[in-house]
């Protein structure tokens, strides 16, 4: 019965929600377009206690944290309106995790993008979205 029960904790974990479903394609579709226009992807859903990052990116020189969202229409001030101060904290404690994973104390240059996916398949990269 203990089999059983691991068994479908596994599998209702693996189920995907439409709204979860809708945000891998974003996630798919921005980093198509970043790797169409010269940047590298590095990894996808970097997950940390403080947070996860949607995508990072290198770009030249530059380590690029990157938060996809995935608006209908931009009523509410569009997707890149939505990341708000919480969020950008988020974001930077765990970018800052990252660095220190990957880079120990000498950090490369690095910021925050923003790339914004209409339901229209409209997508806006919005470079150095917030300061850290």
């Amino acid at each position: 019965m203990a089999i059983f029960g691991a068994r479908a904790a596994r599998t209702r974990l693996a189920v995907r929600t439409p709204k979860q479903r809708a945000g891998d394609v974003a996630e798919t579709a921005a980093a198509d377009h970043l790797k169409a226009r010269g940047c590298v992807l590095i990894t996808r859903n970097a997950r940390f206690p403080e947070g996860e990052l949607d995508l990072i990116v290198r770009e030249r020189d530059v380590v690029v944290f990157v938060e996809v969202r995935m608006r209908s229409s931009s009523a509410f001030g569009g997707a890149a309106a939505s990341v708000d101060r919480y969020k950008q904290k988020r974001l930077l404690r765990a970018a800052q995790h990252w660095l220190l994973q990957h880079y120990g104390e000498r950090w490369p240059a690095c910021r925050f993008d923003v790339v914004s996916v209409c339901g229209d398949g409209t997508i806006e990269w919005i470079r150095d979205a917030f300061a850290a």
